[in-house]
């Protein structure tokens, strides 16, 4: 059992200069700092400390076989972890780092086995938020941080969802405000001859074709590909059974509601008075980006309603929406 006797939060006294020399030295000496980036929060732990990794694993209920994202803080950290680096993967770093993008590369020898889920490749990132730079920065090494929830669960957007999910069991939690995008980094993959995205982010496929000169290929069901964080047909759920509903759909679910069974509803479009009279309701935005930083708090705002269930209108198609799309699909069971 570790010994540490950290703050769970930033109190208002503390600087943040303070805040981070403290969340370093828990990561130091083997603790868990919940730490914000751009997407989620992250569990963190210092990626070279086989027993700090284990306890990412406990906490979480994650499966062993699941790899973890290391997160660094420069370009130049890339060679500190990853070998044959190709020149493609080195132009979307620059491109796209920091920022909301991991890319799978062949690993070096002395990445752990747990980090890479017993893979030869790992997953690295840098975080565009600016305190996670300065800890990554504090702390001289790689943060191994998968998002701060248990395995399968609503990931964390605020440091009050991180309390919310795991109370006093994180050593530290560097408090950042809300995630600006709100959904977990495009993964993508250059261990073959062509990059490949093994999860849709904010980062799209035509943003890297525009930088790599050609398509990025989505994955194919007979490829051999590397494990990827979040990439489980049932994850991102909420507590409260969920579905992705049609106008037609909800009608019909309505039409047959019982008064006494109470709903919630995520939409994006107008509702008529009939349908706002028989559903708790919380209105998204209609542009995918917005809708993106939302939608994680939107869903654990669903689990504290105590309702039967909770639909959500259909997200609209195109490419800009095809996180939100892949979020929904393995958080609900889409009608």
């Amino acid at each position: 059992m570790h010994e540490l006797t950290y703050s769970l939060h930033v109190r208002a006294t503390t600087s943040m200069s303070d805040a981070i020399q403290q969340a370093a030295a828990v990561l130091r000496a083997g603790g868990l700092v919940a730490l914000p980036t751009e997407t989620v929060y992250g569990l963190g732990a210092d990626a070279m400390n086989p027993a700090a990794v284990a306890r990412i694993f406990a906490l979480k209920g994650r499966p062993a076989t699941h790899p973890l994202i290391v997160h660094i803080a420069s370009v130049a950290a890339l060679d500190q972890w990853a070998l044959e680096i190709p020149d493609a993967a080195r132009r979307v770093a620059e491109a796209f780092w920091p920022g909301p993008l991991t890319m799978i590369l062949k690993r070096q020898a002395h990445v752990l086995d747990a980090v890479t889920g017993g893979q030869d490749s790992v997953g690295l990132r840098m975080p565009a938020h600016p305190l996670a730079l300065a800890l990554l920065t504090e702390f001289g090494g790689g943060i191994a941080a998968p998002s701060a929830n248990r395995y399968g669960h609503v990931s964390a957007t605020t440091a009050e969802h991180v309390r919310e999910e795991f109370g006093v069991a994180v050593d530290y939690i560097l408090e950042g405000g809300a995630c600006r995008v709100g959904i977990e980094s495009t993964i993508v993959s250059f261990l073959g001859d062509e990059p490949v995205i093994l999860r849709p982010g904010v980062i799209t496929s035509s943003m890297l074709a525009e930088v790599l000169g050609h398509p990025v290929l989505s994955p194919k069901g007979n490829q051999s590909l590397p494990r990827a964080p979040g990439s489980d047909i049932a994850h991102y759920a909420p507590k409260t059974p969920a579905s992705c509903v049609t106008a037609e759909t909800l009608a019909q679910i309505l039409a047959q509601q019982s008064s006494a069974s109470a709903l919630a509803y995520l939409h994006h479009s107008e509702l008529t008075p009939a349908q706002s009279e028989q559903l708790i309701t919380r209105r998204m935005p209609m542009q995918a980006d917005a809708y993106a930083q939302q939608l994680y708090a939107a869903l654990r705002w669903a689990d504290t309603l105590g309702v039967a269930r909770l639909l959500i209108e259909m997200p609209p198609t195109g490419e800009a929406w095809l996180a939100v799309q892949d979020r929904l699909t393995r958080a609900t069971q889409c009608v």
